[in-house]
C-alpha cells in the first residue's frame, strides 16, 4: 500500500505502520491522520495480518502531536466547528482501540499531546529509553481531546494533566503508561520479536480476547467519560483563555518559535 506521510509493510503476520514526517517530528497533520486511520482499517481487514505495530520515522520522535503550524493557518472556529474537529480527533484516537487486532505502539523519542492520546488507545506500549512524554496541550491552554489517561494510569494522571510536565521512559514505566522499556537501538527488534510471538496465537483468539478486555473498560463507562471530556475540550477551546489567545496571536504574528518561547517563559521559574 502506498501513502504519502506513512509507510506500510507486512512482515510475517505483523503490519508495521511508520509515521513518516521526520522533518516535522512526525506531527499529526490532516493527511497523516487520515492515512493512519485507513492503514489500521486495511490491516484489520487483512487475514494475513494478526498484529499491528505503529512507530515513528527518525530517531527524535514517535510524534509530537497534532501539527499546530497547520492549525495556525485556519481562521478562528465557531463552537460547531470546534465540536466537529473534536469528533474527528476522537475517531482518530479510537482507531487502534476499535481495531479488532492487537495494536502495539513502539515509541521512540517524543510522544506528546494528541500522539500520546493515540498511543494510549493502543493495546500495548513499548518505548525506547530516551522516550519523552507529556500532556503538553494543557500548557497551550487547550483541552485534552481524548481523556484516556485516567483509564490507563488512574488518579496519577492528575499531576501530569494539570501541569503539562514532560517525563521520561523510567517514569512512564513506573506509572504503568508503558509496558516495557528497551535500549533505543533494540526497540524495533524487540517489539517485532514480541509481536511475531503474539501473532502465533490463533486470530480468532486474539480478536475475542481483545473484545473482552475492551468491554471491561467500556462496561465501566470509559466511552461515556471520554465523550464528556471531549465536549469539555470543545467548550474550552471554543471559549478560549487569555493564555491561549496570546499564544495563538504570537504564533500567527511572529511564528511558532516565538509563541513557544513565550509559553516556556511562564513555566521556567518553577521547573
Amino acid at each position: 500500500m502506498t501513502y504519502q506521510d506513512l509507510r506500510y509493510e507486512v512482515d510475517d503476520r505483523v503490519a508495521i505502520l511508520t509515521l513518516d514526517r521526520p522533518d516535522r517530528l512526525n506531527a499529526l497533520g490532516k493527511r497523516l491522520v487520515g492515512e493512519i486511520v485507513e492503514a489500521i482499517r486495511a490491516a484489520d481487514r487483512d487475514d494475513d495480518v494478526r498484529v499491528i505495530v505503529v512507530t515513528g520515522a527518525g530517531d527524535k520522535a514517535f510524534s509530537v502531536g497534532y501539527d499546530i503550524r497547520e492549525s495556525a493557518e485556519i481562521p478562528q472556529r465557531t463552537l460547531a466547528e470546534w465540536r466537529a474537529r473534536m469528533q474527528k480527533d476522537l475517531a482518530f484516537t479510537y482507531a487502534p482501540w476499535d481495531c479488532e487486532k492487537p495494536v502495539i505502539c513502539a515509541i521512540n523519542g517524543f510522544c506528546l499531546a494528541g500522539a500520546l492520546e493515540f498511543a494510549q488507545c493502543c493495546d500495548i506500549r513499548y518505548c525506547a529509553d530516551d522516550a519523552r512524554f507529556g500532556v503538553v496541550e494543557t500548557r497551550f491552554g487547550n483541552g485534552v481531546a481524548t481523556m484516556i489517561m485516567p483509564w490507563i494510569i488512574g488518579n496519577r494522571c492528575r499531576e501530569l494533566i494539570y501541569t503539562g510536565d514532560m517525563f521520561g521512559a523510567d517514569e512512564a514505566y513506573r506509572l504503568g503508561l508503558v509496558d516495557r522499556v528497551f535500549p533505543k537501538r533494540d526497540l524495533m527488534a524487540e517489539t517485532l520479536r514480541i509481536a511475531k510471538r503474539m501473532s502465533r496465537v490463533a486470530l480468532d483468539c486474539l480478536r475475542f480476547n481483545k473484545r473482552a478486555i475492551n468491554q471491561t473498560f467500556e462496561t465501566m463507562g470509559m466511552r461515556a467519560a471520554i465523550r464528556y471530556a471531549s465536549e469539555a475540550c470543545t467548550l474550552m477551546d471554543a471559549i478560549g483563555s487569555p493564555e491561549a489567545r496570546e499564544f495563538d496571536r504570537l504564533r500567527r504574528a511572529e511564528g511558532l518559535s516565538a509563541a513557544l518561547r513565550w509559553r516556556d517563559g511562564l513555566f521556567e521559574p518553577f521547573e
